[in-house]
């Protein structure tokens, strides 16, 4: 895989995990508060439970092709724990230049 595919394809799933952690949320929330329905965790509960799982494979890719530092992939893996932090993290890498930017890429 080139640093171009691994980049992109950290930065769609790590938005995808946390877009997932949100519709997650909005079921609990209608679950365990409103006390209305349970459609919402049956239904974002796996999709999360997918997308956190692809998350944790693509940061490893990611990591190993464009040469994070074990910090850097610790915090990577670590970020699909808290709700949107995968989304923090895509943003701190991108200003490091840990994750390299489109333009970096073809310069």
């Amino acid at each position: 895989m080139n640093p171009r595919t691994a980049a992109t394809a950290f930065r769609i799933v790590a938005v995808a995990e946390a877009l997932s952690w949100i519709g997650l949320l909005a079921g609990m929330f209608v679950k365990r508060v409103l006390e209305a329905s349970e459609v919402g965790v049956q239904v974002f509960g796996p999709i999360h439970g997918g997308i956190f799982v692809l998350y944790l494979v693509v940061a490893l890719v990611a990591a190993r092709v464009l040469g994070w530092s074990r910090g850097t992939t610790v915090l990577a893996l670590a970020a699909s724990v808290p709700p949107l932090a995968t989304v923090w993290f895509e943003r701190r890498a991108t200003r490091s230049g840990e994750l390299p930017t489109r333009e970096a890429l073809t310069a």
